[in-house]
């Protein structure tokens, strides 16, 4: 059989035989995990009664409570750029303490995200890739679009068993009512609405620098500028919210009238640093076990401006903010040990995709080990560093070199916190519980496949070591592309005839099987409403550029 001769048509195949004919368990996930579950079931019982075991030691240990969880997840970090110091020495920077993170927990050597922001947060917020819920798209101004309150969140799982909830830092997931974070499970919430492009990438300092093009009309003639509503207002558009569980929301950093600029970006920065301290406190003082989950901003960052400090011989942009965020990872586990809380975290901190590889070299970063960046579906858009600490339950110094992805940590976590039964079985969840491979070690994994989509375009398979590029339409598919990641991580020698041969029908029929799997459960579209609702304090120029938004949608039915 010619490789993918018949590939076109093989998406929408219906297969007899269905993959939940073997299936144990309750919840829905996708093709691969029976493929696999057939063949390793029974191991997969050992290990599952060896994690039970692990687990009721712990809270026999911990006053019958379930461990804590800090999650911090870093923006637009390409894989090697912390956690290694002979990288850093490389790179002309250091990363002490999240190198110190590293090794007194677990390296996760081959943790895939998706190839951007939005949707590696719903990934691991909801345990379901972004192609199911519609948010496989990354929103840069007012959208008027956001998660669904129907999808069920890791926050919500927890909370369901009892923890306490923070939220804290970038969200982006949506800019209506129901896809904000107090309204996604959260107890507190303290995150801006939007991302780094309102909020250091064309706002005005940036604007000045032309780092954001024919944005300000003091970087082109205006005099022939006929729609006023084609460039977004970054300071026009919320920036930062505040809200308490099920309460209204309050906008803050800015009064009206205001110009949202680099320092008050910075300043915002510091805030969240503060504030995920501030709750750390906080929870540890209550007796309910905690999920503090803190994402910052930095160290992605725009504009260079006077107060800006140059103190690495790197001196890039993002290198410079990585060192100070190196620095508050380090406070955060200082605090945790200060607080007597660290033997009973989990502490997670990783990259949510690549580098944004627009701003190299002038961020300090260019793609190491990988090819490709943020927003590529290559390895250097959603290969990350992640790191794992739990003390006396994650072994010390180890590496894993199991395939994860960022939705296994929705069930992962809801495991081990045991909340799994709060988690829902009317709907797929790609992910999957990789508990043995966190706490039993190496080749404990369960998982060997990753579907890499771009939106909702499926744009390539990872099978084991092999990886697939998914030719776009209308190319013959007998010239897909095939790669070696062990021998190949860069993706630039294909070996399309030596794969090919015997294994391009087997991945046509991995993907025949995901796509009855979204016959079975079909991918849905995104919460739709009028943005910004429910601010208690919406200043006049958001009115405005709500408004504006709402007529240009009504522009095609006029």
């Amino acid at each position: 059989m010619t490789l993918l001769k018949t590939f076109a048509s093989a998406v929408g195949l219906v297969m007899a035989a269905s993959p939940l004919a073997f299936s144990e368990t309750k919840l829905n996930h996708d093709a691969e995990y029976y493929v696999l579950q057939a063949q390793h079931g029974e191991q997969w019982k050992k290990d599952d009664k060896a994690v039970d075991d692990k687990l009721a030691q712990f809270k026999k240990k911990n006053g019958g409570k379930a461990p804590n969880i800090v999650y911090i997840l870093v923006d637009d970090i390409g894989y090697g750029d912390m956690g290694i110091p002979e990288l850093n020495a490389l790179r002309g920077y250091e990363t002490p303490n999240v190198n110190k993170l590293a090794n007194e927990g677990m390296r996760i050597s081959r943790m895939y995200t998706e190839p951007s922001c939005t949707p590696t947060r719903v990934a691991m917020m909801t345990g379901r890739q972004p192609h199911r819920n519609g948010m496989g798209d990354t929103a840069v101004d007012i959208a008027g679009f956001g998660l669904a309150g129907k999808e069920v969140t890791i926050a919500e799982v927890l909370s369901e068993a009892g923890y306490n909830t923070v939220h804290i830092g970038k969200w982006h997931m949506g800019d209506i009512a129901e896809s904000w974070p107090h309204n996604q499970g959260f107890d507190f919430a303290a995150f801006p609405v939007h991302q780094q492009g309102q909020l250091t990438i064309f706002h005005d300092d940036a604007a000045n620098e032309e780092i954001a093009y024919g944005i300000g009309e003091n970087n082109y003639d205006s005099r022939f500028t006929k729609d006023r509503w084609f460039r977004p207002d970054a300071s026009a558009m919320v920036t930062a919210l505040e809200a308490k569980k099920g309460g209204k929301p309050k906008e803050v950093y800015m009064k009206p009238g205001e110009r949202w600029n680099e320092k008050k970006y910075e300043e915002m920065n510091y805030r969240y640093q503060d504030q995920a301290m501030e709750h750390l406190k906080k929870l540890a003082a209550k007796d309910e076990p905690f999920f503090l989950q803190y994402w910052p901003l930095y160290p992605l960052t725009g504009a260079r401006v006077p107060y800006d400090q140059y103190t690495t011989p790197n001196g890039g942009t993002y290198v410079e903010k990585l060192k100070l965020l190196d620095k508050w990872v380090g406070d955060i586990m200082a605090e945790m040990e200060k607080l007597g809380v660290a033997d009973n975290t989990i502490l997670v901190l990783m990259g949510d995709n690549g580098h944004f590889t627009k701003y190299s070299p002038g961020s300090g970063f260019t793609p190491l080990v990988f090819r490709g960046g943020k927003a590529d579906t290559t390895e250097g858009g959603v290969r990350v560093d992640a790191f794992v600490k739990w003390p006396g339950m994650i072994e010390a110094d180890s590496i894993v070199s199991d395939i994860f992805q960022v939705s296994d940590l929705f069930t992962t976590l809801a495991r081990l916190a045991s909340a799994e039964d709060n988690i829902p079985t009317d709907r797929l969840i790609d992910g999957v519980d990789q508990s043995a491979l966190l706490l039993l070690g190496e080749t404990k994994g369960r998982r060997d496949h990753v579907m890499i989509y771009t939106g909702n375009k499926l744009a390539a398979v990872v099978k084991e070591h092999l990886k697939l590029e998914v030719p776009p339409p209308g190319k013959n598919p007998i010239g897909a592309n095939f790669y070696d990641l062990h021998r190949d991580t860069r993706e630039e020698w294909p070996v399309s005839t030596e794969v090919g041969a015997w294994g391009g029908a087997e991945f046509v029929r991995v993907i025949q099987r995901h796509m009855m799997r979204k016959q079975k459960f079909p991918d849905e579209g995104p919460a739709r409403g009028i943005p910004y609702d429910g601010i208690t304090n919406l200043r006049p120029e958001s009115q405005a550029a709500v408004k504006a938004f709402l007529t240009k949608q009504k522009a095609p039915m006029m």
